[in-house]
């Protein structure tokens, strides 16, 4: 019997991580590249977007963070311990769903957006806010680097929250009010289309970047979306309707008088 030590296996993938968007680009094929999370549902990497962009993208979420902090509903908060808890609770909650994510190719990953389900709960400014605590929180942990923050915001909170917001007064106008409307329409089908615009403009952004070739993403990430819709729309709809029956003070866009009474 042999006495030696086991060794494992030497890595496939090289060593050394690519530290700026000419190495990643400059790499015949992207799928020999090291399974690091450069592109994910969580954060864009800042090598893979230049400077200038950065800056556009903390001017923009500057801009819209003073509007938003400044017409958020903080008497809902302050008026109720328990739903300034439910707030505070699903901020941690989403940080630590956000640490689950699905490989689905080198540099590429999926995870529970969250952006409708707070939209719903909390109204578009606060889940905003909360947005922008979740990123800066797993930024923090991630160590990522903090330049890209503000595109992080926008392009995983900003783009689907306002997106959700809109479906819902779309639906409020030209849908009959009904609490099946609000659950299929707004959280289970709105939850779908929130995940594949927030996909679109990822994609979208990074191709303009020439971080990976429009090709890639097609084939590596846009064509794993439909999964994500289905899961993202599945968990927001079951938990809008639970909330609905059981916790609808926890709903603040859900409204007894326009979707209950007279029904």
């Amino acid at each position: 019997m042999s006495t030696g030590h086991w060794a494992l296996p030497a890595s496939p993938y090289p060593a050394a991580r690519p530290k700026s968007r000419s190495d990643i680009r400059a790499s015949p094929d992207f799928s020999t590249q090291a399974p690091i999370c450069y592109i994910a549902a969580v954060s864009i990497a800042p090598e893979l977007l230049p400077s200038a962009w950065h800056w556009t993208g903390h001017l923009a979420y500057g801009a819209l963070l003073i509007g938003v902090v400044s017409r958020a509903r903080w008497t809902l908060l302050l008026k109720s311990s328990e739903l300034m808890h439910v707030y505070l609770g699903s901020c941690v909650a989403l940080m630590v769903i956000w640490t689950i994510k699905a490989g689905v190719s080198p540099g590429l990953s999926f995870h529970y957006l969250g952006a409708t389900l707070f939209t719903l709960m909390f109204g578009w400014e606060l889940a905003l806010i909360g947005f922008s605590l979740v990123v800066l929180a797993t930024t923090l942990s991630s160590g990522t680097g903090w330049s890209n923050v503000s595109v992080n915001v926008l392009t995983l909170g900003a783009i689907p929250i306002l997106f959700s917001h809109w479906l819902l007064r779309t639906a409020q106008r030209r849908l009959p009010n009904h609490v099946f409307i609000y659950i299929f329409v707004n959280a289970f089908f709105g939850a779908a289309l929130a995940v594949l615009v927030c996909c679109l403009v990822i994609a979208g952004l990074l191709a303009a970047a020439g971080a990976y070739t429009m090709k890639y993403l097609l084939s590596e990430y846009l064509a794993f979306t439909p999964l994500m819709m289905f899961s993202e729309a599945w968990i927001t709809g079951m938990l809008i309707a639970i909330f609905v029956g059981y916790r609808p003070n926890w709903v603040t866009t859900f409204e007894d008088s326009r979707y209950l009474h007279g029904k």
